[in-house]
């Protein structure tokens, strides 16, 4: 068995402020959101990518691979959102097996409604904080761990 090697400090650090910085923007990021709109953060990610897909509808399994999310999570969240009557499901034309969600207008009226105040937050937690150029190093980095990360899914 091949021996550890253990993270140095400066390793560690960068660990530390990864993890914390994820989490605590996440959560102020879903506060904010069901303050403002009643939107869990992961119900207005939902909402982004179907309004930004062709006929504002997408598979069940390319909704979840594009939120990097199990079926399971996505499914309670779509039910979630289609209760709020902010989603449809429909089965898909092309493949009986396959589920389509589908933002209705009312989804498209509340993430217009939630969108400026939850790209205001993005702006002041992380974009207005960064230089242009830790902005560019970040998102190269960040980049590549997910890439190297969904190579292992």
């Amino acid at each position: 068995m091949e021996a550890v090697k253990w993270l140095d400090e400066d390793e560690m650090r960068a660990w530390h402020a990864f993890l914390a910085a994820g989490s605590l923007i996440d959560r102020l990021l879903d506060a904010q959101l069901k303050e403002a709109t009643g939107l869990s953060h992961p119900q207005y990610e939902i909402l982004v990518r179907l309004a930004d897909a062709p006929d504002g509808e997408l598979r069940m399994t390319e909704l979840a691979d594009t939120l990097l999310t199990s079926k399971s999570g996505l499914t309670y969240q779509v039910t979630q959102l289609e209760k709020a009557g902010l989603v449809a499901r429909r089965s898909c034309p092309s493949d009986v097996r396959g589920v389509l969600a589908v933002l209705t207008e009312a989804g498209r009226q509340r993430l217009e409604q939630a969108a400026p105040g939850h790209v205001a937050l993005v702006r002041e937690l992380l974009i207005d904080v960064l230089s242009p150029g830790q902005l560019a190093v970040l998102a190269d980095a960040l980049g590549e761990v997910s890439r190297r990360a969904a190579a292992r899914t």
